[in-house]
């Protein structure tokens, strides 16, 4: 099995029965150590797994199906591959549960321990009206054209380029108010990365919400994000580069990072970062999830 387990790899055999040594782990080291800042900082946070092929057997043996949401703590020192998941969430299909409850359980403890952390674990029904998986928005402005008013050409990146973050002859649209403590809240549905096992693309939207006495520039950001588009990394590592890269820049007093990832194999990854526990937002599903 290689480095990042049996992601790339060939699967001819789905399991049947239970499996909870198919769950791979992979070492957030190897990102943070790529990004080169501080760790610590990048351990705050959660990455939210939102699974939706979620199924097993009752009592009865009749199947059961349900939507899932794992939360995995950013200061985790692994995070789970994410084919792993997929074959270890199938291997429940036949296996018998005496209520849910039983399930979510399960799936929590072989994570926690396969991840050596606290991970929890909810199940949704499908006919759950007040689910919180209901498809919600993004806060703050859109800046996905802001860069309608330029002529300027926008060029491929080998690597994501912080030093685009710098400014641009647009005039800015953001500049903080000495005398109010409201951060500065945009979302990107422009967000694209490749996944550095199979050079598969990862598409997502990404949101940030940032205190910061420096004037923040629309155009620039959006510049920045685009640099991502030819960039292998994980979903975790791409939001960390992001939470470094600004936190660096703008000397926030406060900021949020998350990415909201389109499904693959029915499942979608949206990590968030933060400066203090204390902003971490609720988790959401955005409409292309």
């Amino acid at each position: 099995m290689s480095i990042h387990g049996i992601l790339g790899q060939q699967t001819n055999d789905y399991p049947t029965e239970y499996s909870p040594e198919t769950l791979y782990p992979i070492a957030r080291s190897m990102g943070r150590a790529a990004i080169g800042w501080q760790d610590d900082k990048l351990a705050v946070g959660i990455d939210w797994w939102q699974a939706f092929e979620v199924s097993w057997l009752n009592s009865q043996g009749i199947s059961q199906v349900a939507m899932a949401r794992l939360s995995i703590p950013a200061s985790s020192p692994s995070i789970i591959e994410s084919k792993s998941l997929k074959l270890y969430l199938n291997s429940l299909n036949f296996t018998e549960f005496a209520s849910w409850q039983e399930v979510e359980t399960l799936i929590a403890k072989d994570l926690s321990e396969c991840l050596q952390a606290q991970v929890q674990v909810e199940l949704f029904a499908l006919e759950d009206k007040n689910s919180r998986l209901l498809i919600t928005q993004p806060d703050g402005v859109c800046i996905d054209n802001a860069l309608a008013d330029s002529s300027d050409k926008i060029l491929l990146s080998a690597h994501p380029d912080a030093s685009l973050l710098k400014g641009s002859t647009i005039a800015a649209t953001y500049s903080a108010d000495s005398n109010s403590d409201q951060p500065y809240s945009f979302y990107c549905n422009l967000l694209r990365s490749n996944c550095p096992v199979t050079n598969q693309p990862d598409w997502g939207t990404l949101g940030v919400s940032i205190s910061s006495s420096q004037v923040i520039d629309n155009a620039s950001i959006l510049r920045y994000i685009l640099s991502f588009r030819q960039h292998n990394g994980f979903h975790e590592q791409c939001v960390e580069q992001i939470f470094a890269d600004l936190s660096q820049y703008y000397q926030p007093s406060a900021l949020m990072v998350r990415a909201w990832y389109t499904r693959r194999g029915g499942i979608d990854i949206n990590p968030c970062r933060v400066s203090d526990l204390s902003l971490l937002p609720q988790p959401s599903r955005l409409i292309r999830q």
